[in-house]
Order: structure tokens, then C-alpha cells, then sequence
């Protein structure tokens, strides 16, 4: 293409082809792609039925796809999946390892962050859930009602989820960490009767007030019937408001109930949750997942993606209100029967080694988590994992959140997987609700950065501004034609913004549009690119964002990078390159702006050289700016647009999804003692 929609600018050359020992005993083969190919959809009939049905289902797929209506208004989709088929998702996670003869298996290892932990069976699992099914039922929350769960990283919340799923309710988790407001929008939008919330939660090392949040969330709100609170904190934070008849305790109803359940079996489109993107751009979507499609490709695609073995120990990372960690920290390895390790805290509570403390303590074997963490470990340990850490129960590694720099790769497999573990490289988001792109570990060759491509039964591709396919080589953007079961179906409330956010781009082509730019590789593979809206316009050419980051990764000066376009009154747009250093000074020093900026001053030429050089002089930053670090959302990715924001001296949009919101003001700290 003469003006491709995305430049390629980099090329990454090393591979990792399977290693030989792993391949031998992998979950999925080369065959499956073909057997896949041949007839999607038996392949997701046959995918299905790893799980109970009570029913068996009469239709395996139908799909009603957007059409021009004769006054040129475009239709809404329509898909099902296992129509007529009958089952509870709960029981498919917990009741039927049970009933196979693991209950004594452990489920959940839990880690709370002041050190508290808690080992929980599949038996106890079972009996906890039957407890807060039956207690929930006496709350008056039955098969279509709305709860919120609002919870940070405790195994009550587990708990609670396959409650409301045993129910034929609809749940929907809101991070912890989430202001009055953010709750407050997604009760009020669910029209939610009931909210799981807690007296407080631990961030940190400090015991942090989570009630009054919760109340003032809830207040005037007339669906909300109860809100229902787990003791967490007790004594540590003052004690909470109480509203009789409203509020209950978890452990005067929850803990009271019986432990046994009878599970009725629903319909396979019967809504499962409701999870909302984060809304950095307009109003949060309310994507709305169902029961047996949902359920049948978390997981399988848990079983194949990370070679689910029944003495794995798995630990994603998410948060539990994260999709990430719907699929594969709750669903997806819960209905295979594996053991998990969950963790509340934070990864440098009280120490920055306490994720390797928790791999070893447990014989973690499956470690999946974010570029943005790795990159953080890679500043906090530049040589590697201290030897007084025994890492060597990883068998498997996993990254998810955006597209991982090569570099990073590179040091998370040397570092954490000893030069031999696979990295399976997760492209998937809330709407897909599993994982669309990923290496399969006894198979593919791995590329530092490449997601690869499509799993079995899946397919994407990367098309111009037309929808036509662009060639090897160039990029695009990403559009899923062959979307899988776990496909949202619709954004709750509002069936027109899901045809026009998702579909009504490439309507013709019936693609299904990410949002992503990605590019491919001569081999075919893919690259993504980030969010087209992170796309910077530079004299006419298209730059994504993550391939100047990893140039900037790739310098030993450099732990991690924030790109984002600038106005520019020559160009139309200048890149603008904020970087956390790999080595910097913790003490008083780093907390005045002034040494930020004498960094700044210390590299700018050194890496706007280093760019030049790795990928081209168009890509060079007009500025790089030095901070002690970059806004982040909490499920790992890097909020460019407030980095956009400070640069061109706006004011900073919402931060409520922010990790930590104190990170924008110190860099506006830093911009100003630069001018």
C-alpha cells in the first residue's frame, strides 16, 4: 500500500521455537487448527461438551448479521450459541469435581496482603457457595436480578460470584479501589437489587474505609434492596455506618445458612455477568456474557492456552473485577479443576520480591500477568530473581493487558522462566471474553511481542480503512471474522451502541472491529499495535505507540516508556516520550520535580539517537520527559490519554480506573519545572 493505515516500523528477529519436552504431553496440537478450519463450529460443539449439560442443546450456532433496513438504518446483531441446551455454570466450576471424587482437592490458595492465608477445598468451595446461594436467595436475589460485587481480592468473592451464578442472577464486580461514583454509575445502570461490599480492605499495608464508598454509591438508589458486608478489616479502621434493614452482615447470613443447594440448570443465552470497559473514553459499556457460550471457550481456551494439567498451581494476577481474571482466575480454572493461588495486595507489599515469596511458598507452576508488572520487576531486578527464591515450579508464563515490548519479553523469560518456559502472549479484551490470539505453547514458535495468532476455531484479520486485507508486512486494523462463543452479546441497556461501537465499521465485511491496530509479519503472524485512538499522525504517517515504547524499552537507560502525540504546529502531531528510568535515586532528591528534569536533560539525546536508530528519524520524540512513573489502570495499561492530557495542558479526565491517582499530578510537576 502506497499510504498504509499503520507503518510498520520495527522488525524483531529472535525466536523461541516449542522446546521438545513440553510438546510431547501439550493439550493441543497442530491438528486442532486443521480440525478447527475444516468446521468451526463442531469444533465448538466438541469444545463444549468437556462441561454438564442437564440438557443437551438442539442448535449449535446461529447468527443473524448487520443489514441495511429498506430506510438505510443499520440492524442490531444477533448471535446464539447451544440454543435449547440447559446448564448451571456454578456446578460445571465446583459441584462436579466434587462429585468426581476431588473434593479434598484444593481449590483456592489465599493470600492476603498483612499475611493472612487460607487454603480452601473443593468440598468447602462447595459448601461456601451453597451457603451464600441460600443466603442470597433469603435476600430476595433470584435468576435475572442484578448484583454488584464490589470486593477486593478475598476468596468471599469467588464465593459470591458462582452464588449469583448459581442463581441465574447477573453479577457484575467493581474493582475495590473504584470511587462513589464509578460504583454508583454501574449500580444505578444494572438497576442492581443487591451490593457485596466490605467494611474495608487492605492497600498497601494500610486498612483502607470501603463502606462508606459503598453508601454513598447506594444512597437514594431504589433498586437496591440490601447490601450485604464482609468483615475485613474489623477493628483496624473506625467503625462503619449502618443503615437496619438494609445493611447485613456476611457472617450473620452467609455464615448461618445452610450448606446444602439444590442447583437448577438454565439456558445456555441466560445472561452470566455484565462488565463494564473502563470508560477512559465516554460512558463505561455495559458488555453483557452469557452462560454456555461463555463457559464452554474460557474454558477450553484455559486448558489449551496454558496446558492445564490437573497438578498445575495457576495464578493470574488480575484483579477479580478485571475479564482477565473472570476467564481465567475464576471460570476458566475452576471449571477445569485445577488449584489457584489468589493474592490481595500489592506485588511490593512489604517487600518488592513478594510475588516470587508467593510462587515459591505455593509451587506455583502457571504465572500469568501483565507487561507492566514485568516491566516493573525488571527496574526493581535488573540481574534476575534473587537467588534466595526458588522459581523453579514455573512450567508456563503468560502476559495480558496490551502488548508485551520485546525487551521485557526477553528478561521474563530469562528471569522468571530460566530461558526455557514458554510465554503464551494473550490478545483477547472484555468484549471477545476469552482469549482470541495467543501462542499454543506445545506448537508455536514464540516472537518477543507477537501474539501470534487466531486459536482454533478463531480468526482474525488486519484490514485497511476499506476492510480489505493488507498485505505481509504491512498494518491495519484488527477485526475478528470468525468471534467465538464467549462474544459479548450485547451492551446492557443499550442494543445500538453495541452495533455501532463494534460492528457497523466493517458492516458489510460482517467484522467484528477491536479497535486495535496491529500489523503482520511476513510469516504471517500478528503484531499488535495498541488502540487505534493511540495511533500519532506525524507528517502523514501513521506510528503506533508500542513499537516506539519498545524501542525506548530496549535501552538499558530505560525501565518503562508512555508515548503519546502532541500538537505540533510543523507536523500536525510530535511525539512526546515519558520514561521511568532502570536505576534512579529513592531519596529525598526524587521527590523534587527538579530531579526529574535534570534526567530528562541527562537522556534526551541519548534515546531520541537510540530511536532513530532502532526504528527510523520519523520516530524520534520532540520531548522525552523522565518520571518516577506512568499513570496505569489497574488492570495494567498505560493511560496515554492523560499523558496527552498534561503535554498539551488540558484538564486531566477521569482517573477513577487509575492504579494510582497521584501519578498525574507528580507529572504535571515535572512538565511545568521543565518549561
Amino acid at each position: 500500500m502506497s499510504n498504509p493505515t499503520l507503518a510498520n516500523l520495527s522488525t524483531e528477529t529472535r525466536r523461541f521455537p516449542a522446546p521438545a519436552a513440553f510438546s510431547a504431553q501439550a493439550n493441543v496440537t497442530a491438528e486442532d487448527w486443521a480440525k478447527a478450519d475444516a468446521d468451526s463450529i463442531a469444533f465448538w460443539a466438541d469444545a463444549a461438551t468437556r462441561l454438564d449439560w442437564a440438557e443437551p442443546w438442539h442448535t449449535t450456532h446461529s447468527w443473524q448479521p448487520v443489514t441495511e433496513g429498506p430506510d438505510g438504518a443499520l440492524t442490531v446483531p444477533k448471535a446464539e450459541w447451544f440454543a435449547g441446551g440447559k446448564l448451571n455454570v456454578a456446578v460445571n466450576c465446583v459441584d462436579r469435581h466434587v462429585a468426581s471424587g476431588n473434593g479434598d482437592k484444593i481449590a483456592l490458595h489465599f493470600e492476603g496482603e498483612p499475611g493472612d492465608r487460607r487454603s480452601i477445598s473443593y468440598a468447602e468451595l462447595l459448601r461456601e457457595v451453597s451457603k451464600a446461594a441460600n443466603a442470597l436467595t433469603e435476600l430476595g436475589v433470584g435468576a435475572g436480578d442484578r448484583v454488584v460485587i464490589y470486593l477486593p481480592v478475598i476468596p468471599e468473592t469467588i464465593i459470591a460470584t458462582l452464588a449469583v451464578a448459581r442463581l441465574g442472577a447477573i453479577h457484575s464486580l467493581v474493582f475495590g479501589g473504584f470511587s462513589a461514583d464509578a460504583l454508583r454509575f454501574r449500580v444505578e445502570d444494572t438497576q442492581a437489587k443487591l451490593l457485596i461490599t466490605t467494611d474495608g480492605q487492605y492497600r498497601r499495608g494500610t486498612a483502607v474505609a470501603v463502606k462508606d464508598n459503598a453508601d454513598a454509591a447506594v444512597a437514594g438508589v431504589d433498586s437496591i434492596e440490601h447490601v450485604l458486608v464482609v468483615r475485613r478489616t474489623g477493628d483496624e479502621i473506625p467503625p462503619v455506618a449502618w443503615t437496619p434493614g438494609r445493611d447485613v452482615w456476611w457472617h450473620d447470613t452467609v455464615g448461618t445458612a445452610s450448606d446444602e443447594h439444590e442447583a437448577e440448570a438454565f439456558d445456555a443465552e441466560t445472561p452470566l455477568f455484565i462488565i463494564y470497559t473502563s470508560g477512559t473514553t465516554g460512558k463505561p459499556k455495559g458488555l453483557v456474557h452469557t452462560s454456555g457460550g461463555y463457559l464452554t471457550q474460557a474454558s477450553w481456551s484455559h486448558w489449551a492456552i496454558f496446558d492445564a494439567k490437573p497438578d498445575d498451581v495457576h495464578w493470574c494476577t488480575a484483579d477479580l473485577a478485571w475479564v482477565t481474571a473472570h476467564s481465567y482466575e475464576i471460570y476458566g480454572p475452576l471449571s477445569n479443576g485445577l488449584t489457584q493461588v489468589i493474592y490481595e495486595g500489592t506485588p511490593n507489599t512489604p517487600h518488592t520480591a513478594r510475588h516470587f515469596e508467593i510462587i515459591e511458598r505455593y509451587g506455583v507452576t502457571t504465572y500469568y500477568t501483565a507487561p507492566t508488572l514485568i516491566r516493573t520487576l525488571m527496574t526493581w531486578f535488573p540481574d534476575g530473581v534473587p537467588a534466595a527464591y526458588d522459581l523453579s515450579s514455573i512450567r508456563l508464563l503468560g502476559t495480558v493487558g496490551e502488548a508485551i515490548n520485546p525487551e521485557a519479553w526477553v528478561w521474563f523469560h530469562t528471569h522468571i522462566g530460566r530461558g526455557i518456559t514458554p510465554i503464551v502472549d494473550t490478545w483477547w479484551q472484555s468484549e471477545t471474553g476469552a482469549a482470541v490470539m495467543a501462542p499454543v505453547p506445545g506448537v508455536s514458535t514464540l516472537k518477543p511481542g507477537s501474539a501470534n495468532r487466531a486459536l482454533p476455531g478463531l480468526s482474525t484479520l488486519i484490514v485497511d480503512d476499506e476492510g480489505n486485507p493488507v498485505p505481509f508486512g504491512e498494518g491495519g486494523y484488527l477485526v475478528v471474522d470468525r468471534p467465538g462463543p464467549a462474544l459479548a452479546r450485547t451492551v446492557w441497556g443499550n442494543p445500538e451502541r453495541y452495533r455501532d461501537s463494534y460492528w457497523a465499521r466493517f458492516w458489510k465485511q460482517g467484522y467484528f472491529f477491536s479497535g486495535d491496530g496491529a500489523k503482520w509479519d511476513a510469516d504471517g503472524d500478528i503484531w499488535v499495535l495498541g488502540r487505534v485512538d493511540d495511533v500519532i499522525n506525524v507528517s502523514g504517517h501513521r506510528l503506533s505507540t508500542i513499537e516506539i515504547e519498545s524501542s525506548l524499552v530496549a535501552h538499558p537507560a530505560v525501565g518503562e516508556a508512555g508515548v503519546v502525540g502532541v500538537a505540533d504546529a510543523l507536523t500536525g502531531q510530535a511525539i512526546a516520550a515519558y520514561v521511568v528510568p532502570s536505576a534512579r535515586s529513592v531519596g529525598a532528591e526524587a521527590e523534587h520535580p527538579d530531579y526529574w528534569v535534570e534526567l530528562g536533560r541527562e537522556l534526551t539525546e541519548r534515546l531520541r539517537a537510540h530511536v532513530a536508530t532502532e526504528i527510523g528519524p520519523i520516530a524520534k520524540p520532540r520531548n522525552v520527559i523522565v518520571v518516577p512513573d506512568l499513570p496505569k489502570t489497574r488492570s495494567g495499561k498505560i493511560m496515554r490519554r492523560l499523558l496527552g492530557d498534561i503535554s498539551d495542558a488540558r484538564p486531566l479526565g477521569d482517573v477513577t480506573s487509575l492504579q494510582d491517582d497521584t501519578v498525574p499530578g507528580r507529572i504535571e510537576e515535572i512538565v511545568r519545572a521543565s518549561r
